[in-house]
């Protein structure tokens, strides 16, 4: 994580006693983005500190039995940020790297994500500090299980409803649902979402992350006036996210000319197959050795040639360092927090569109609202039927975020932030403090 040189800035805030102020990590970007839109809130502005405290933070210890017989103990984090709006939503990462600054302000992320695209949640998040990979089939299993107990007494189809994020996927999001229905004597399928669509999942959720990420890319596009035809792509990470997106632009004729992911980074002028390149990150657990492509250094990906250059992997990546190498003229947040606020002051002065993670990857929350939706009435909708709402949503988001930003003079994330935090905050004002 790279440390933020905020920290005199951030003096000026009550960071609480569990935070290091002299590297207050990714809650210190999102403070930073707080005290930005603050003057824009009007007379809302008297709560806003609300938005700089998480509502309820909750540190567990999950121990399990290894195979080998030892007891490994991890450490696990549920934070909910705000529900003035309703009930939690926010995904689980398994990370080695994860820290609570990190939770803190993914669920203070999700809480701005929601109010932009308009769904009837509040900001959430989860985490475990583990390296997925060093465990087996079982152990993940226990260490999911034993998680979804600590937690459950935050947990609940309407209280905070987990998802999918780095490292966890439908399988995972079974176990959890499956812990949880144990533990309340009644299968709860609506208590996760991202869940195998024969326990109560949705289709098209699995891609709707990436789906939401190259919606919002055609938008921007006919606005700012770039044909997406031969237009250049740039993508780091090919997961879900990132390989969807991919993909979606490829197909409406644009070039994927440079991936990069924990593996390597590859490069074709030509563009490259990216339905090849999907099946061969799923197949090789990356992108290095595509046979399609010439192998390139890790810091000359972000100084590529591309129109478009879309961050799919994990925070902080477009950083004060590199920015300025950027040669895009749009970047599309595909990731949570990739651009710091010293990278996003660069590529704003050298005239980069920036598509904030907080409208730009904002699809697969919202699909994941249609699943809550699906399995309360217990009635699901066709592929076609999803697909098109997911559109219809975040064109609508994007189209009010956009104006926000033209009538303001104001980047597109402060816009996002507006738009949310006077949704989020109005709320709060309407429902009052209780008692």
């Amino acid at each position: 994580m790279p440390a933020h040189d905020s920290s005199a800035h951030l003096m000026t805030h009550a960071l609480p006693s569990y935070l290091n102020p002299d590297d207050v990590g990714p809650w210190g970007t999102y403070l930073q983005q707080v005290d930005r839109v603050t003057p824009y809130l009007g007379s809302l502005a008297r709560w806003v500190e609300t938005l700089k405290r998480p509502k309820r933070i909750l540190v567990v210890d999950v121990p399990i039995e290894m195979d080998d017989g030892t007891i490994a103990h991890f450490e696990g984090y549920r934070v909910q940020h705000n529900l003035s709006r309703g009930p939690g939503k926010g995904g689980v990462r398994f990370h080695q790297d994860v820290t609570l600054s990190e939770v803190m302000a993914l669920s203070a992320w999700m809480s701005i994500k929601n109010a932009a695209v308009n769904v009837p949640y509040g900001g959430a998040k989860g985490g475990i500090r583990v390296d997925p990979r060093k465990l087996s089939k079982g152990e993940l299993e226990r260490l999911t299980r034993r998680y979804t107990s600590e937690i459950g007494l935050l947990i609940g189809p309407t209280k905070d409803i987990p998802a999918p994020d780095v490292n966890t996927n439908g399988q995972i999001m079974a176990w959890m649902m499956d812990t949880y229905s144990m533990n309340t004597g009644a299968t709860a399928t609506g208590v996760v979402t991202g869940k195998p669509i024969d326990l109560g999942g949705s289709l098209g959720r699995v891609e709707a992350t990436g789906r939401g990420v190259f919606t919002v890319g055609v938008e921007a596009a006919k606005l700012i006036g770039l044909p997406l035809e031969g237009a250049r792509v740039a993508v780091q990470g090919f997961g879900n996210v990132g390989g969807t997106a991919g993909k979606l632009f490829a197909d409406a004729g644009a070039r994927v000319v440079a991936v990069q992911d924990h593996t390597g980074s590859i490069y074709n002028a030509q563009g490259l197959d990216a339905s090849a390149l999907q099946e061969h990150v799923r197949s090789q657990g990356g992108v290095e050795g595509f046979p399609g492509a010439e192998s390139m250094d890790a810091d000359a990906f972000w100084a590529v040639d591309c129109d478009i250059l879309i961050p799919a992997a994990l925070e902080g990546q477009i950083n004060k360092d590199n920015a300025q190498r950027i040669k895009a003229k749009m970047v599309i947040e595909g990731a949570n927090g990739p651009t710091t606020p010293e990278a996003d002051d660069i590529l704003h002065d050298k005239g980069v569109l920036v598509l904030p993670d907080v409208i730009a990857n904002a699809g697969g929350v919202t699909v994941s609202y249609f699943e809550w939706v699906q399995d309360f009435s217990s009635f699901f909708w066709s592929e076609e039927e999803i697909n098109a709402r997911l559109v219809r949503i975040m064109q609508e988001a994007f189209a009010g975020v956009w104006q926000v930003a033209q009538e303001n003079k104001v980047s597109l994330r402060t816009a996002t932030f507006i738009v949310a935090c006077k949704r989020i905050l109005h709320a709060r004002e309407m429902r009052g403090l209780y008692p």
